[in-house]
């Protein structure tokens, strides 16, 4: 994958559509100012590049009821192969997410269950398939740092094109900034929206 070169105002994009997903190109480009045309261009661009892969809703699963959070490494009977674990680990409603990984481990999983007796059953499940020989779990006890790239984005973005001010404050509410232009909101909610830019090619996203 080709790395893509961010600016300042990639990145003042991406924060303001991260505090307000449901946000009008429209708005952004007033908040950013810039022209809107601008706005819906580096957009297409973040989409097609694989930099902006998706709009929310994120969702805690400790307020559907998965309170309990455990990174658990797994060994793998080499004979099998990662790709059936892997089919195996998708199956499983609770492993959030799987890695491979260096050291004495071969796959690291983060993994919820609703409590500790919860997360033995899913653990149980875990270890059903024959091509995984051991399995061990930590529980989180507190999240510190929840996952983040925007500090990292910050961190590497070069200079944004003149004549780009800053944004201005968001506005208050929370509800979806409507686009005279017919476009509606960038978040979920219709035609136009981000939701459904994420999933056109760039070329169909317009507002």
């Amino acid at each position: 994958m080709q790395d893509v070169q961010l600016d300042q105002l990639d990145v003042r994009l991406i924060d303001l559509l991260a505090a307000e997903p449901r946000i009008g190109v429209l708005e952004c480009s007033r908040r950013l100012r810039v022209a809107r045309g601008t706005v819906q261009a580096r957009l297409d661009k973040l989409i097609a590049r694989g930099v902006i892969q998706g709009f929310g809703p994120d969702v805690d699963p400790a307020a559907v009821g998965f309170g309990v959070t455990s990174f658990v490494t797994l060994e793998i009977n080499q004979r099998h192969g990662h790709d059936p674990v892997t089919t195996h680990l998708r199956a499983i409603p609770e492993v959030l997410e799987a890695h491979t990984i260096t050291g004495s481990g071969d796959v690291l999983c983060r993994i919820v269950a609703r409590s500790n007796a919860d997360l033995q059953r899913v653990l149980d499940q875990v270890m059903s398939h024959e091509g995984i020989a051991r399995a061990s779990s930590i529980i989180a006890l507190a999240q510190k740092i929840p996952y983040r790239v925007l500090p990292l984005l910050r961190s590497i973005a070069g200079p944004g094109p003149a004549g780009s001010g800053a944004a201005s404050p968001a506005g208050s509410g929370g509800a979806p900034v409507a686009d005279p232009g017919g476009s509606g909101p960038v978040g979920p909610g219709g035609p136009g929206s981000a939701a459904s830019a994420a999933s056109a090619s760039p070329s169909e996203v317009r507002s």
